[in-house]
């Protein structure tokens, strides 16, 4: 198989590079990692030399090169079939396809007000209305998830798959600002937090020294 080669950006900020870096680190595969630090007069130029876009994650695979998250979950779900990514049951991966564009493309609210900074730690002070919202409408997701696909595992479909991939950054969020979970969410958010991959990109987070966020 042609090399892979992941670009991300910080990894205590890096919300987008987790998403495509934990997808790929859960294929078993192994890749070279490109860590180009965000916010520098020279971040733009940087990336540019991997992605057409400027930003981060960007994936290479031989010849092939990505530079969207959800697209680069789902190549990596089409090169390992082996490695389920995507729950086999059809509705279940036609859910799971929904919840992940979902996070995709929204929470915009949750996500510019609680931003990714794995580690930072505050007390829980009440959100505005529209993130409430949003913190709602994730839990009320996950909910539904694993009443109606989780059992036979930890997860929202059970077994470990890409959506999963794409909440982890909303579940580092959740922790940082100690946003209150009910049982369900807070068995889920603690079945992630013990993923392997989870813990190895927490402890490199906590080992940066750039500070892009003046809390």
């Amino acid at each position: 198989m042609a090399s892979i080669t992941l670009i991300i950006g910080n990894k205590n900020y890096s919300s987008w590079s987790l998403r495509a870096w934990l997808a790929l680190k859960q294929t078993g595969a192994e890749f070279e990692e490109i860590r180009i630090p965000l916010d520098t007069p020279q971040t733009r130029s940087q990336i540019l030399q991997h992605s057409p876009t400027g930003k981060v994650p960007a994936l290479r695979h031989g010849e092939i090169l990505l530079w969207e998250s959800i697209a680069i979950c789902e190549y990596l779900a089409e090169l390992f079939p082996d490695r389920h990514l995507w729950p086999a049951d059809p509705r279940a991966k036609a859910i799971a396809r929904c919840v992940s564009a979902e996070m995709h493309a929204g929470f915009s609210p949750l996500r510019q007000r609680l931003s990714m900074d794995c580690r930072s730690r505050f007390a829980w002070k009440g959100a505005p209305t529209d993130v409430q919202a949003d913190i709602d409408r994730i839990l009320a997701l996950w909910f539904t998830c694993r009443q109606e696909f989780g059992e036979g595992g930890d997860f929202l479909f059970g077994n470990w798959t890409i959506a999963d991939a794409m909440f982890a950054p909303i579940i580092s969020r959740f922790v940082t600002y100690g946003v209150p979970l009910n049982a369900i969410a807070q068995a889920y958010a603690e079945a992630t937090l013990g993923l392997p991959a989870i813990k190895e990109w927490m402890a490199a987070a906590a080992a940066e020294t750039e500070v892009l966020i003046d809390h």
